[in-house]
């Protein structure tokens, strides 16, 4: 589960994809156990949840850059496109809104393009979390 957006601007609403993840990790009890990989260059955190190992992954690069982190990481973690999901952010969607999407078009979105770019596919899940236009 990759939480797209741009490391370090933390509370921005381009960064949900993050603020995303931090909650799911303080639902899975591995808040504390965020890590940085410097193979995948993101900050990663290892959960179960409903039987299923998690990778939670926080790439500490700009949103146009995430998807070498997220590939670098499926490599890793022997991942194909299919089983990851990325979560973002959607100006087209209201605030607090979500949806979810099975492959597809980035639909302009830098982000997942970059992942679509770097992993050579569109068959990953997306999580578009509404932030409505400023």
């Amino acid at each position: 589960v990759a939480g797209l957006g741009n490391y370090g601007l933390w509370g921005t609403r381009h960064s949900v994809g993050m603020e995303v993840l931090d909650r799911l990790a303080l639902q899975l009890a591995v808040a504390e156990g965020w890590r940085v990989d410097r193979r995948c260059c993101a900050d990663v955190a290892l959960a179960t949840a409903h039987g299923l190992q998690l990778v939670l992954l926080k790439p500490r690069r700009f949103m146009n850059l995430n998807g070498l982190s997220v590939a670098s990481a499926a490599e890793i973690y022997s991942l194909g496109p299919e089983d990851i999901y990325l979560v973002h952010d959607d100006l087209d969607k209201a605030l607090g809104k979500v949806a979810i999407k099975l492959g597809g078009s980035a639909r302009g979105h830098n982000g997942v393009q970059s992942c679509i770019n770097a992993l050579h596919s569109n068959e990953m899940t997306r999580l578009r979390v509404g932030i409505g236009r400023p």
